[in-house]
């Protein structure tokens, strides 16, 4: 069997050349039946008003022995037009189109016979003529709806395969064309991605040049200074680190560590950052020295419990400070840097220097948030391709299943 090859656009044209003289005809016959069912049900609501109208009539004369019945007549009419209202008469025929409206038509006619079974013979011997024409253009609509429903079961079900396979053709263009939309959105998406890129590179390299001005330049390296002072401290203190936690726990304890308030923070501050626990001393580091006097009285009673090698290298320390001194060099260098620190942060281009740097930090999180945004955006347009593609892959293969089934034909769909 030699295999027909066809793009999406060639299909419809291709099918209605190779099945024109079997659907055509049917789907007229589908017309010219919905237009004889629609004319029946006209017919019929026209024969319920008539019902409603006359019966309106008798309630208003008043005629005890007719109005009850007329008031049944008159509720059952507008039971009767309110049904036939509800029927959704196809615009567009199709099979299911036209089999949807005759299963509505057929529950409307079977609950019109109880209706009718039930409370006609009430009505009698009143409005005879009028219940005998209702009868006989109701009993038209039946035989109506058995002509259209013995086409549907026995001709146009038939088609039904081909039909549905016209939908197809129609939907599949109808998806490639969003299939275009959507990867064009995914691409303009992606070059919205790339220009961001582009706008965050300008922004980081503008902030790059003004964080290399001078005043930024020199508060970096006195901050780098400071850290450095500030390690340099903490190797000088290393072997109080042990001592000082222990005479900070029994200071607060109220084990009797002969620390007043002002000296146990200030035991705090050296272990935290010494460096800036120095910069509140008075000249020589005063108020450690004091700190370390009573830090020895404690070690030399045994009130730190110090293994010995950890109390040997703390008396050490000790006395490097309070007899040497050691500390009074660095002191004076973190007190010469902290000045150099705080005329720089102080000054007005400093500010204007770090107002610029934080606009140009806001403006670059604009653009990473925007980046954020379009980058997920770019993920649902690609899923939604992908989506796509699945659906028109499934649609060219039903396509391809229904021609070869109907028509015996091998095609593939490009």
């Amino acid at each position: 069997m030699s295999e027909v090859q066809l793009s999406t656009g060639e299909v419809k044209t291709w099918l209605e050349k190779q099945t024109g003289s079997t659907l055509t005809p049917v789907q007229i016959q589908a017309q010219k039946q919905r237009d004889e069912m629609q004319k029946a049900l006209l017919s019929l609501t026209d024969a319920s008003k008539m019902l409603l109208d006359n019966s309106a009539k008798e309630i208003e004369k008043r005629n005890m022995k007719v109005y009850n019945r007329a008031r049944a007549l008159n509720k059952l009419a507008h039971l009767f037009i309110e049904r036939i209202r509800k029927l959704n008469v196809p615009d567009k025929v199709s099979y299911d189109s036209l089999n949807i409206f005759a299963q509505e038509i057929q529950k409307a006619l079977a609950v019109t016979e109880v209706d009718i079974r039930n409370w006609f013979p009430r009505i009698s011997p009143f409005f005879i003529i009028d219940r005998r024409k209702f009868l006989a253009l109701y009993e038209k609509t039946k035989l109506a709806f058995n002509a259209l429903n013995e086409f549907l079961t026995k001709e146009y079900v038939k088609t039904k395969t081909l039909e549905k396979t016209f939908h197809l053709t129609e939907e599949l263009q109808g998806l490639e064309k969003q299939l275009v939309e959507v990867e064009q959105q995914k691409t303009n998406l992606r070059n919205d991605v790339l220009r961001i890129d582009q706008e965050i590179t300008v922004q980081e390299q503008q902030t790059a040049g003004q964080k290399g001005k001078v005043m930024l330049e020199q508060l970096r390296q006195v901050e780098t200074e400071a850290e450095a002072l500030n390690n340099e401290l903490k190797h000088a203190l290393r072997h109080l680190q042990k001592p000082f936690i222990k005479m900070q726990a029994l200071a607060m304890s109220g084990g009797g560590a002969y620390l007043t308030p002002d000296e146990l923070k200030k035991v705090g501050e050296y272990l935290e950052n010494p460096f800036e626990a120095t910069l509140t001393e008075e000249t020589g580091c005063q108020l450690l020295k004091e700190i370390l006097q009573k830090l020895s009285r404690l070690m030399r009673e045994d009130k730190l419990k110090l293994k010995d090698d950890k109390a040997r290298k703390a008396e050490q320390a000790v006395e490097e400070i309070l007899k040497r001194d050691s500390l009074a060099s660095i002191q004076g260098r973190c007190v010469e840097v902290s000045a150099r620190k705080k005329q720089l942060t102080d000054s007005p281009e400093m500010e204007e220097a770090k107002r610029s740097l934080s606009l140009f930090q806001q403006q670059i999180e604009q653009l990473k948030v925007r980046k954020a945004n379009l980058e997920v955006d770019e993920r649902i347009k690609g899923n939604a391709r992908d989506d796509l593609l699945e659906k028109i892959r499934n649609h060219k293969k039903a396509i391809e299943a229904n021609i070869l089934s109907f028509l015996g034909k091998q095609v593939q769909i490009k």
